[in-house]
C-alpha cells in the first residue's frame, strides 16, 4: 500500500539519514521512478525532505523531525526486534511487513534508547542457519504468489484449490477448506480439511494455487496448537516403529538426529538416558542404532533387537575367519 511506503521511506531517512533514489529502491522493493514520485509526494504533503546534489548527494529530511508513533518500552521494542532477526523473516512471506514494522518500533523509542535496544539485539543470534554440530538447516523456498495466495485464502476464509505434489504420486487438483497456517523449522504447512477428513499439505509441495470465492467448512474459533499435536501424532502412529532404547547421555544427540521423533525420555539409575523414538521403520531403526555401536542397546521391539543381534554376530563370524 502506498501509504505504508510513504512512512517506510519517512522513517528509513529518519533512522539512516541521507540516501539515495537506488538505496531507498532497494530498501521498499519498489523502482527508482516510484521513490521519486514518493519524495514529491511528501513534499507536497509538507515533509520536510530535500534532495542534495553531487557525488555524496541524496535524499534527507530537515533535523528534528520527527513522526508521531506510539512508544514502547525497552523490554517490548526489544522483543519485537529479535523476533525479527534470522530467519523470521521469512515467516508466513510476511519478510517486507515485518521489515517496516520494525523500522516504526526503532522510531518510537526515544532517542537515547534506540541506540541501546539496537546496540543489545546484536548480542542476541534467533535460528542460525547452523548448529553447533556444523549441520545447515535444510529451507524449503515457497514463492511469494504461492504463499500470498494461500495466506489470503486462509485470513478470508475461501475455499482454497492447490495443485499438490505429494511424495511418490503425480500432482493433481485439489480442493481443500484451510484452517491455518504453521511454521516448522523453516517448513511451512497448511492444515485443512478435505471433504471433512483432516489434511495437512507442504507448502513447497504447491505448484500452483487459487483462492476461490466459496466460503470454507470450518469453524470459527480455533486452536491450532492443539491440532498440530494431535495431527503429528497420528502422523507418527501410521507406518512407523517406536522403538525403546538406552543410549549413553554423550550420544543422544547422534541418536535424535537419525530418529524422526522423540517421544518420551528418562534417565536411568546407571546414568544412561532410555528414550522412546520413533523410525520410519525396522531397515530404519537397525541402520540408526548400529551407527552408534556399544553406545546404545535396543530394548524394544524384540524384532529389533534380535536382527541387531544376528548382524552383530555375522560381522564377528566374517573377521573371525579372517584372523
Amino acid at each position: 500500500m502506498r501509504a505504508d511506503r510513504l512512512v517506510s521511506l519517512v522513517l528509513l531517512l529518519r533512522q539512516r539519514g541521507r540516501l539515495t533514489a537506488d538505496t531507498l529502491a532497494r530498501e521498499l522493493e519498489v523502482s527508482t521512478r516510484t521513490v521519486l514520485r514518493d519524495i514529491e509526494a511528501l513534499s507536497a504533503a509538507g515533509v520536510p525532505v530535500y534532495a542534495e546534489r553531487g557525488r555524496h548527494g541524496g535524499f534527507a529530511l530537515l533535523p528534528g523531525f520527527r513522526t508521531e508513533l506510539t512508544g514502547l518500552n525497552h523490554d517490548e521494542a526489544l522483543a519485537l526486534l529479535t523476533a525479527g532477526t534470522g530467519h523470521a523473516e521469512q515467516v508466513f512471506g510476511l519478510g517486507s511487513a515485518l521489515a517496516s514494522a520494525m523500522r516504526k518500533v526503532v522510531d518510537a523509542l526515544p532517542e537515547g534508547h534506540r541506540a541501546t535496544v539496537s546496540d543489545a539485539t546484536q548480542r542476541f543470534l534467533v535460528e542460525p542457519e547452523t548448529d553447533l554440530l556444523s549441520r545447515r538447516q535444510v529451507t524449503e523456498d515457497v514463492p511469494d504468489a504461492t504463499m500470498s495466495e494461500v495466506r489470503r485464502a486462509v485470513l478470508a476464509g475461501h475455499k482454497l484449490r492447490i495443485h499438490y505434489a505429494a511424495t511418490g504420486n503425480a500432482p493433481t487438483w485439489r480442493t481443500v477448506d484451510p484452517v491455518g497456517l504453521v511454521t516448522v523449522r523453516d517448513r511451512a504447512y497448511l492444515l485443512a480439511t478435505r471433504s471433512g477428513a483432516d489434511r495437512t499439505y507442504r507448502l513447497s509441495r504447491m505448484l500452483a494455487v487459487e483462492e476461490l470465492p466459496e466460503p470454507a467448512q470450518r469453524q470459527d474459533q480455533v486452536d491450532l496448537d492443539r491440532i498440530w499435536r494431535e495431527r503429528c501424532a497420528q502422523f507418527l502412529s501410521d507406518g512407523h516403529l517406536s522403538v525403546l532404547v538406552r543410549v549413553r547421555p554423550a550420544r543422544r544427540e547422534d541418536l535424535l538426529a537419525t530418529a524422526v521423533a522423540l517421544r518420551a525420555e528418562e534417565p536411568e539409575p546407571d546414568g544412561w538416558l532410555r528414550l522412546e523414538v520413533t523410525y520410519q521403520d525396522q531397515w530404519h531403526a537397525e541402520w540408526a542404532l548400529w551407527q552408534l555401536g556399544t553406545d546404545a542397546e535396543a530394548l524394544g521391539p524384540a524384532s529389533l533387537r534380535t536382527s541387531l543381534r544376528e548382524r552383530a554376530a555375522a560381522v564377528a563370524a566374517r573377521y573371525a575367519e579372517s584372523s
